[in-house]
């Protein structure tokens, strides 16, 4: 592999991107064919039971797809899902050489798309650019290898760590070019999470109104005892999760004509079992959740250790140490129990400054 290939799959990535907001529960994948030093045809995955990127670029290309090099994203298809084998496509096309960012970690495909290419004599190149092709399928990833999404969650707080005053009033902390930017994590997440407490307080939709998108992420509630109103704006359009740890026939019936859907799923302290909650999640096809919610749950995951990424925007103020932190983690008595975090990522966000981090585990 050479420097032109990574012009070439760096294009494919920039496709694959494309998918960012709609492909769930799919990965994100471009295609690009290229023959003769130029590109004959390109191809991304737009949504789960349309067509995949290789047939995509395959059909653009016609005729001029035999003798060529693919480049994508992500290991082709080997099994017959909603859609037919892409690397079977690939091969009745006439393809000279695929060079591939990564392996598909889904066990009904790992290695497999590889290995049947290279036995059809297609020249198979992988790895290049797998970093890139990782972050951008962070969640899939996850899933497939781990049996949990990837859990991102969101805080937005004052330069000393304040979500909001003791009276609970935080509307607005940051500015309106944060509150827009939070809008692109909602977008590509298949699920927003928050608590019960931040429903009551807020009473938010949690929903992608700033930006345009096509799919709604679905909106999960952890509510134990189901506080809930059925009236609560988080019912207005799209779907809803509502995770309870106790079963109550007539206000789950309640809940359910509002269309919601109603699980219960409690843990030994008869709350809402966390790590059960993700596992459901992820059952049902959710790559990314995006936690929105207060200290509580914040400090919930985090102590279980199931928080994989912290994207923190903080404004220019100073609220006190009277005001709400951002995560209720208890009484840390070494440092060793202090949490530990990855810088990935600082940037302005309008007045403010949004920083990544990766919780770091084990």
């Amino acid at each position: 592999m050479n420097a032109t290939d990574s012009v070439w799959m760096a294009q494919a990535l920039h496709l694959a991107e494309r998918g960012l907001f709609t492909t769930t529960p799919n990965p994100r994948v471009g295609c690009v064919l290229v023959k003769d030093g130029v590109a004959v045809g390109e191809g991304w995955h737009e949504r789960a039971g349309e067509c995949h990127a290789e047939p995509r670029a395959l059909r653009a290309a016609g005729d001029k797809a035999r003798g060529a090099t693919a480049y994508v994203t992500l290991e082709p298809c080997s099994h017959h899902g909603r859609t037919p084998p892409c690397a079977d496509a690939l091969i009745v096309a006439g393809v000279a050489r695929v060079v591939v960012a990564m392996q598909d970690p889904n066990p009904l495909v790992v290695g497999q798309g590889i290995a049947k290419l290279r036995a059809a004599g297609i020249e198979v190149d992988c790895g290049l650019m797998e970093a890139e092709a990782r972050v951008l399928n962070i969640g899939f990833v996850a899933r497939m290898m781990h049996g949990l999404p990837w859990v991102r969650s969101k805080i937005a707080m004052s330069l000393d760590g304040r979500t909001a005053l003791a009276n609970g009033e935080s509307q607005w902390i940051t500015g309106e070019a944060a509150r827009r930017d939070v809008h692109v994590w909602r977008a590509r997440a298949c699920a927003v999470m928050t608590g019960i407490d931040t429903v009551l307080e807020d009473d938010a939709q949690l929903s992608v109104r700033h930006i345009q998108t096509s799919r709604q992420p679905m909106r999960v509630v952890l509510d134990s005892h189901l506080r809930i109103s059925p009236q609560a704006k988080i019912f207005q359009g799209g779907q809803v999760l509502v995770v309870a740890a106790t079963a109550d026939a007539e206000k789950m019936a309640a809940l359910k004509q509002v269309g919601a859907q109603v699980v219960v799923l409690t843990d030994e302290s008869g709350r809402v079992d966390l790590l059960a909650t993700l596992q459901h999640l992820a059952s049902i096809g959710c790559n990314e959740v995006l936690v929105e919610a207060g200290s509580t749950l914040n400090g919930a995951l985090l102590r279980a250790g199931l928080v994989d990424e912290l994207v923190l925007y903080f404004a220019p103020q100073l609220l006190g140490d009277m005001a709400r932190g951002m995560a209720q983690l208890g009484e840390l008595c070494s440092l060793e129990e202090r949490v530990e975090l990855e810088w990935q990522d600082v940037r302005h966000v309008g007045r403010d400054l949004r920083i990544v981090v990766k919780v770091k585990k084990g």
